[in-house]
């Protein structure tokens, strides 16, 4: 009778991959609760031990290297080129996240389908639907071109070979947490498969110069699922943002070595698909109110678009022991040194009052160039006292009360006026020099003269 082989197990870490011989309530590594799993020891050869791709070179001066421009393709959506830094590069790896129901798959049909048409053939791998399915989705999005290719396959070397074969002009695969190599002995999902997936299209990438797409879900945090090495092989990280129940949807990029990580892209999702919002600032400002108090409009940064934005204070009486704050779309804890800017400085009694503060559409706005209109609409919302429609304010303030200087300030007027906006309040710093952009300029040294202007 023979005997089988007992199998091994190892307890590993789904969030940074740290092992351990058995589970743990902690890992001792990243710090996180329940997030040790067992797995397989897997005893065999792996790929990873059989790395002989043929990039291996000589050392060269760095003088030496030739200064050549990247070439980049289209993708035929403007906004996502914007984010991606200007198009797509050959043999970058991107890796988009965002939760489930966002419109990854329906943007990158989008694309898919674009660059089929103008750049080559294109091919769509999907783990998670059939062939059908996705031809359903293309047909309802009018996304039919002839050179997009479809391919339902979960195995990695399987789809590494096709793309080969094929030679595409871009590889999209969704997602990378169905993806599986046979020789590793866990189940598609775990740290070891979507590490050694990720590797086989990295490398697959660069040895081949062929463009790759892969998806990632997030976890209840928001952050991309698995271990935190998948954000560094990859050359490009996006994440795709917006509710669900709304229209709006935002993609930023938090990692891009061919371009910035400060551009955001803004869609409106229709029946149709993704439509790109080539004004912003009227997109954001499109519905907002007359007359209300606790709302004010700030010219912000994202690269180098400038985009205004609404923001919206609500203060009420708390009946709690401990008042709350609450911010969405803002930085909670430089929201509650504005507060307490507010109290010390200013005389506002916060301390029995909950304050919430909205930046409205979804955006995210962390620069301190917000803090000044954060101020002003908490300080309507307490004295019940409404901010001109056609007003902007721009600066950050200081502990000591004071309003202090912003980069790119003419850029942000600028867009203000282009809006329609008649006043704008800004640092004392920046003087009288941008009276002839059409707003008139009030400059407020500290926060108290600021709110004086309401």
């Amino acid at each position: 009778m023979t005997c089988m082989a007992k199998i091994r197990y190892v307890a590993r870490c789904q969030v940074c991959g740290y092992t351990a011989p058995k589970p743990l309530g902690r890992c001792p590594d990243c710090g996180e609760w329940g997030s040790m799993a067992e797995e397989p020891l897997d005893l065999t050869p792996t790929s990873s031990l059989r790395r002989a791709i043929g990039l291996s070179e000589e050392p060269r001066p760095i003088t030496g290297i030739a200064d050549e421009p990247e070439e980049r393709f289209p993708t035929g959506l403007a906004e996502f080129d914007r984010v991606l830094g200007g198009g797509v590069v050959p043999g970058s790896l991107v890796l988009i996240g965002g939760e489930p129901g966002v419109g990854k798959s329906t943007l990158l049909i989008q694309a898919a389908n674009e660059m089929a048409r103008k750049s080559g053939p294109v091919l769509l791998v999907s783990g998670e639907e059939s062939a059908r399915q996705i031809g359903v989705r293309a047909r309802r999005l009018g996304t039919l071109a002839h050179d997009l290719f479809i391919l339902a396959e979960i195995d990695i070397k399987e789809i590494a070979r096709g793309a080969e074969e094929m030679n595409p002009a871009l590889l999209v695969v969704d997602s990378i947490q169905t993806m599986f190599d046979s020789d590793i002995s866990s189940a598609p999902g775990s740290v070891s498969q979507v590490r050694e997936a990720t590797g086989h299209l990295m490398r697959l990438a660069k040895r081949t110069g062929l463009p790759v797409f892969i998806v990632g879900h997030v976890t209840k945090e928001g952050s991309i699922a698995g271990p935190r090495l998948l954000e560094h092989i990859v050359d490009t990280v996006l994440y795709f943002e917006g509710d669900r129940h709304q229209s709006f949807r935002i993609i930023r990029a938090v990692k891009n070595r061919y371009g910035s990580t400060n551009e955001i892209g803004v869609f409106e999702m229709t029946d149709r698909g993704l439509i790109g919002v080539t004004d912003p600032s009227a997109f954001f400002l499109s519905q907002r109110p007359e007359g209300a108090t606790g709302s004010i409009a700030v010219p912000t940064m994202e690269g180098t678009r400038p985009i205004v934005v609404e923001l919206q204070a609500l203060v009420t009486l708390s009946h709690l022991a401990v008042p709350r704050r609450m911010t969405s779309g803002l930085d909670y804890n430089r929201l509650c040194l504005t507060l307490a800017v507010l109290e010390r400085r200013v005389g506002l009694n916060l301390g029995k009052d909950d304050v919430y503060v909205n930046a409205v559409g979804g955006v995210k706005v962390g620069e301190p160039a917000v803090d000044l209109a954060a101020a002003l609409a908490v300080a309507s919302a307490h004295k019940d006292i409404p901010i001109p429609a056609d007003m902007v304010a721009i600066g950050e303030v200081g502990l000591a009360g004071e309003v202090r200087f912003v980069s790119q300030l003419e850029r942000r007027l600028k867009e203000a006026a282009k809006l329609g906006f008649k006043h704008a309040i800004i640092p004392a710093q920046a003087g009288e020099q941008f009276g002839n952009i059409g707003l008139e300029i009030l400059t407020a040294k500290t926060l108290t003269k600021a709110i004086g202007f309401l």
